[in-house]
Order: C-alpha cells, then structure tokens, then sequence
C-alpha cells in the first residue's frame, strides 16, 4: 500500500479567513480580531496565532469546544477574571492558536475610562507588573479587525498619557523604596532583584504611556521603553549581593532618567 503522505498546508491567510469565519459564526460573537505579533508584524515563522472573539451578552465556551480544534478552552474568568477574562489554548491546522475572550460592554466601558484617563491594574498570569485595564483599548487601536466591527480610539487619549504616567513612576518607586528599605539590608537578593525587575516593567509602563504609545503585554516593554541597559545593573547586583542597596539605587537612577526623557519627547 502507498504510504498516506499528509495534505499541505494551507497558505496563512486562508488558514486566518477559515478560523474567523468558524469563530464569527459562534452565537453570541459580534467581532473576531487578530492581535500579538501577527497584527503588528513583527512575528516569526513558529509564532502564535492571537484571536480575540469580542461577543456581546452571554458568551458559552461549549460553543467553541463543540468547533472540534485540539486543546484546552477556559470558562468565563477561567483566567483570573477581569478584562482578560479567559481564552483557548488550541492547535488547528498544526499550528497553534490563542482565543481571547472580550466582553464587548467591558471593552467599551474601558474605552470610556481611558478617555477620561482613568484605568485600574489588574494581576495576570505571567506579567510581572500586571495589567492596566486600557490594555483592552490598545488592542483596538492597533489589533486587525477579521469580522464584525469595533470601536477604534482616535488617538493615545491625552488625559490617560498623564495619569499613566504619573500612575507607573510612582508605583516603580514604591516597588523599589520598599526594597531599599526591607530586603537589601537584609541581604535578600532574590526578593531584592524580583522588586527592581517589577519596577523595571511599571517604569516601561511609564514610559510608554508619556510617549502615547500602546502597550499590550510586557514581551518587549523594555525593549520599547529603552530600558534594556537595566540588565547590567541587575547583573552588578547579583555578582555583589552585599551592595543591594547600590544596586536599587542604581536603578532608581536609569528608571527616572528613562521616564524624564519620555514626558520630554511626549511634550515636544
């Protein structure tokens, strides 16, 4: 008997066209959009495919585990509630694919909050500084519309660039008085190191949100921000743990210095 050779695959857009089309068609589903790095371009040939189904009252997860793709599928807040309230790991067609789960009245409701510059943090698996709730408004502005509509922001609304960036300052020099404070005289360095990297990411938050540039998750937030020289202080302070509270000091210094030059350039 020949040998069954495996059907090709399919090219990605057609592979896009046929997922948006099995999640649009999922009662409750008023828009279907794609996000992560596909969205913006800067994806590699193994990466991820990001999906968020935005629906509109009362969404089943049965109704997409009855679809038939291979994996695992949260219910409602199965990812700790909260604006990113839950999603699909699945495979489909061999490659794999994220579902995210958008509450169209959350969204909206976010949306009108980031225009008058307010938003809340809320903690997510995997992100060391958690999330701000206009996470949800950034995919808007920059995630590609697949089906249905969606409500699009004009611009970085000006009122959310100042209370962000007030926001994340000052949360990053809490993380890091407190450490100061606590766990560098008593010699801590795992608990010392983990506060300068959270306040390395809230300041990534700041200065990004005093340049108006959308954030949508934290894998390139330094990167983004300018921030990657932090790597070199923390590597200081590991290979001389008795001088933690230099190293936080250090910190300090390049975290403030990256946020004075956003709210310059934001201002100009």
């Amino acid at each position: 008997m020949p040998t069954p050779t495996r059907p090709p695959h399919i090219d990605d857009e057609k592979f896009l066209d046929q997922v948006a089309d099995r999640l649009a068609a999922l009662p409750a589903v008023r828009a279907v959009a794609l996000g992560g790095s596909r969205a913006q371009g800067t994806h590699g040939p193994g990466s991820d495919w990001d999906v968020a189904i935005y629906y509109r009252g009362a969404f089943d997860p049965d109704d997409l585990r009855a679809v038939g793709w291979q994996g695992e599928v949260s219910e409602i807040g199965g990812w700790g509630g909260g604006v990113f309230n839950g999603g699909a790991w699945l495979t489909v067609e061999e490659r794999r694919v994220d579902v995210h789960y958008r509450d169209l009245d959350v969204v909206e409701g976010e949306l009108a909050r980031a225009e008058q510059g307010r938003f809340h943090v809320e903690p997510l698996l995997f992100h060391l500084a958690g999330i701000p709730s206009y996470l949800v408004v950034a995919e808007l502005a920059v995630n590609r519309v697949l089906r249905g509509e969606l409500p699009r922001p004009d611009a970085y609304p000006a009122k959310l660039r100042a209370s962000a960036t007030a926001h994340w300052h000052g949360t990053a020099h809490a993380t890091l008085a407190y450490a100061k404070a606590n766990h560098a005289p008593a010699g801590r360095l795992t608990e010392a190191v983990g506060a300068l990297a959270t306040a390395a990411l809230q300041t990534g938050h700041a200065v990004l949100a005093a340049r108006g540039e959308w954030v949508t998750n934290e894998k390139r937030l330094l990167e983004r921000a300018g921030l990657r020289e932090i790597d070199e202080v923390v590597r200081g302070g590991v290979n001389e743990p008795e001088g933690l509270v230099h190293m936080l000091g250090r910190a300090e210094e390049v975290l403030d210095a990256a946020v004075a030059r956003a709210r310059e350039s934001g201002a100009e």
